[in-house]
């Protein structure tokens, strides 16, 4: 990784120029439109913070597949190894099936670069309306954290006797107590700068091994960090929980598929899964970790240009913040959310402004409240 980086996430001063190299994938569909909209929006900051982007695009996804019969190149995970972070749209096109897309360009990132954190910020932002009666900004704010590279989404299994009456199909799990552990330690430690409550997701009245053993692992975890309230319930209730009381929620820990349904949910109940963010990171710093929207790459509206950019915009925000750009980061968060209180919204959240022109509009408040 550049020297920048290394700078930035010691305390860069502000009057010095940082310079990041972005690994940039806009990957398929929608991300198309939206990831230029963001590096647009995230220009016109970094001229404002002293920050240079080097974006290395990267033209990998479903039409590299359907080209070439793979998603990306054999070496491309060493072509993006170096890069300080990676920016990606969507993945995913009608033609390629879904486990082609997923398994062939982004869980071997997420794997290979040790992402084994996947952080999804709900949070309801001013502006924006939810479908849940009686709540608003400050009601609804919470970081569910999703064990990334192992648990349920695992390759281990297989199919017998396909295609007859015997047909057998085992997919297994796997969790290990390296994995649960330090996952559940960034939980609690992001809780330490949050509200000081985390709760675990579960299921262990109905799945004997892993949930049992991952309950475990969480009471071994709260009593090390007796500072810290914490909670469990069973995925069902929690999901109830979710649309009833979201503001109960601080840190939510799950693992790789609750937290996968969960966040969805948290996106939902926040507004539109088109403003959600993610980012898979790398807590030790050893590979670059990786920003991208909760959205999918939406087929049925790409090309049109009314995609939400406010998912890969956020997600931007969440990247800088990785990079030790925390002032710049909250900069472009009020942007946002002044934009939002304006009333420039997609189609998504009751508006009419097309992708360009929510860009344009940050971008218009990014510069008249610039430092």
């Amino acid at each position: 990784m550049t020297d920048a980086h290394s700078a930035a996430g010691a305390g860069a001063q502000p009057g010095a120029e940082r310079t990041f190299r972005i690994a940039t994938l806009p990957g398929d569909g929608i991300g198309n439109e939206v990831v230029p909209a963001a590096i647009d929006v995230l220009d016109v900051l970094g001229e404002l913070h002293g920050i240079r982007f080097d974006w290395r695009i990267q033209e990998w996804g479903c039409e590299y597949f359907l080209r070439t019969g793979r998603m990306m190149p054999e070496d491309a995970l060493s072509q993006i190894a170096d890069d300080d972070a990676i920016f990606l749209g969507a993945v995913g096109a009608p033609g390629v099936p879904d486990h082609e897309s997923l398994w062939g360009m982004l869980i071997p990132i997420r794997r290979e670069f040790d992402q084994y954190v996947n952080l999804r910020p709900a949070r309801l932002l001013p502006g924006v309306p939810t479908p849940l009666a009686g709540v608003g900004p400050g009601d609804l704010d919470m970081a569910v954290i999703r064990e990334n590279v192992e648990g349920e989404y695992s390759r281990i299994g297989g199919r017998l006797y396909a295609g007859t009456p015997s047909e057998l199909v085992v997919q297994e799990s796997v969790f290990t107590r390296r994995g649960v552990e330090r996952v559940m330690n960034y939980a609690f430690e992001l809780a330490s700068r949050r509200r000081g409550n985390v709760t675990s997701a579960t299921k262990s009245n109905g799945i004997v091994y892993t949930m049992p053993f991952w309950d475990e692992i969480f009471a071994e975890r709260t009593a090390a960090h007796p500072g810290t309230a914490t909670q469990q319930y069973h995925i069902d209730a929690l999901a109830a929980l979710f649309v009833l009381d979201p503001g109960r929620f601080d840190v939510v820990v799950a693992s790789n598929l609750f937290g996968d349904i969960l966040t969805d949910l948290g996106a939902a109940v926040a507004g539109s899964i088109g403003i959600a963010p993610s980012a898979n990171i790398n807590p030790e710093r050893e590979h670059p970790s990786m920003f991208e929207p909760v959205h999918g790459s939406a087929p049925d509206i790409a090309g049109k240009g009314i995609a939400n950019p406010l998912g890969q915009i956020w997600s931007g925000a969440m990247m800088l913040d990785h990079l030790g750009e925390d002032t710049a980061s909250q900069h472009l968060m009020r942007a946002v959310e002044e934009v939002l209180v304006g009333g420039v919204k997609t189609r998504d959240l009751g508006g009419t402004a097309s992708t360009a022109e929510v860009a344009a509009a940050i971008i218009d408040r990014l510069r008249a409240s610039a430092p």
